[in-house]
């Protein structure tokens, strides 16, 4: 959401003391202090607000009469968590007043750091949930600390304390918490469900309390809380890479110095079809795009052989050039800024193909199969292979792993043909390729 807020205000206050926030998010920085939700008359008091602090955790607080901060670290910013939010300060026990589950366990241990001291709500204590003030999702009080991240499935239900288990569940088959689209709560008068289905924020309970966009511009993204795409990990790069920026939720990686460095995907398969694409917004004179065998980038990240010559073991570069191992092989066209550079990976056949602005580079035919007809590179089988760039000299690269944007402002300008239904690209995905996500996987 980077500067993008949306806001409501409640025409009539509803329920004070019993209420439920359920929402799902994927942060982009855990060393930033964000805000993801904040209601308040200007800075006076009663205010509520949801806060991200700089050592991943959460705290959800009130003025002075409320600091639950569980002391769970949601460090990941390659997965979705699960927030829920129960409040009800009718209860005797002070502890039952505000419950706190992260991906569907109730949190009972609690931060004390930074000021953070817990503090239960008293008896019937009345915040500024539900008033008729501004009720901001993505920055404080309309202005300043905005969240800079995804968000989906953001429910708030007016009059009742629910459980976790109202909008979620274990999958049977994998263990893991998964999302119930359309769970079965009452909303009360002030209720809301928004951002059901992309960025809508139309209300898709009965209720009909819409919010409004306060600023900035709230995308439309693939990545959901049933499909989680791919990103370039900001905690898994080259030895020496700290100088590396990945910025806008994992698309954009930038590099400045004058030497290399190399950046690499959150999502590593060892069999199926994948496509994605990158755009070079800058710095062509030194960008190489690809793949890397994790494997290998485990046992020899840390080489300095490996900053130049082997960070990513297939790649194509600026000159036009398939480089692996630091041989360079004439394939195809230069690149030059804005292109984009598709990376067709078949790890059914253990084939690599590269194509420029749509084009499949060396005559290379991704659905020749076993084959492999004119094929860049041919693959290790069985290994793990996820995506790879190399910077320097102030290179910058948006990725496209299906999510429909390279950048927050420079999104897909003519989908091209998808017939997996996953993902959003700018050309055609060659058939029987997916996108680099859960649900990619699992077709």
């Amino acid at each position: 959401m980077a500067s993008t807020y949306i806001s409501r205000t409640p025409s009539s206050a509803g329920n004070r003391k019993k209420y439920t926030l359920s929402f799902w998010i994927k942060r982009s920085s855990t060393t930033v202090a964000q805000y993801f939700f904040h209601c308040a008359a200007g800075e006076s008091n009663p205010q509520t607000a949801i806060e991200m602090n700089t050592n991943g955790t959460i705290s959800f607080w009130d003025s002075t009469s409320i600091m639950v901060t569980p002391i769970a670290s949601l460090r990941d910013v390659t997965a979705w968590y699960h927030i829920v939010i129960a409040v009800d300060t009718t209860q005797s026990t002070n502890s039952n007043r505000v419950k706190f589950y992260v991906n569907g366990v109730q949190q009972t241990t609690f931060s004390t750091a930074s000021g953070k001291t817990l503090v239960y709500p008293a008896a019937d204590y009345e915040g500024a949930i539900n008033t008729t003030v501004k009720h901001t999702i993505g920055a404080y009080n309309n202005t300043s600390g905005h969240y800079n991240g995804l968000v989906s499935h953001f429910h708030f239900i007016d009059g009742t304390a629910y459980a976790a288990s109202d909008f979620g569940e274990t999958d049977s088959t994998t263990g893991q918490w998964k999302i119930k689209t359309s769970p079965s709560v009452t909303y009360g008068t002030n209720g809301f469900f928004i951002l059901k289905d992309g960025n809508s924020l139309t209300d898709a309970s009965a209720n009909s309390n819409n919010f409004a966009l306060g600023a900035g511009t709230l995308t439309d993204l693939k990545d959901n809380p049933s499909d989680n795409f791919c990103i370039i990990n900001p905690y898994y790069y080259q030895t020496g890479g700290e100088g590396v920026v990945i910025n806008n939720c994992g698309n954009t990686v930038y590099y400045a110095a004058n030497s290399s460095r190399s950046a690499f995907g959150s999502i590593a398969p060892s069999s199926g079809k994948y496509y994605f694409e990158a755009k070079v917004f800058s710095g062509t004179g030194t960008v190489v795009i690809g793949i890397v065998n994790m494997a290998w980038q485990d046992l020899n990240k840390a080489s300095a052989y490996a900053y130049h010559d082997h960070a990513l073991n297939f790649g194509y570069n600026v000159s036009g050039q398939k480089t692996s191992g630091g041989t360079n092989t004439a394939y195809g066209a230069n690149i030059a800024d804005n292109d984009i550079i598709g990376v067709a990976m078949d790890l059914d056949n253990s084939k690599l193909y590269f194509s420029v602005n749509g084009v499949f580079q060396g005559s290379g035919v991704p659905t020749s199969g076993a084959s492999g007809t004119n094929a860049a590179f041919t693959l290790a089988s069985g290994a793990n292979y996820t995506a790879a760039c190399r910077l320097r000299n102030g290179t910058q690269v948006g990725f496209n792993f299906g999510n429909g944007q390279y950048s927050g402002s420079n999104v897909v300008a003519s989908e091209g043909t998808n017939a997996s239904g996953t993902g959003k690209f700018e050309y055609d995905v060659p058939t029987g390729y997916t996108a680099l996500s859960t649900k990619g996987l699992n077709i």
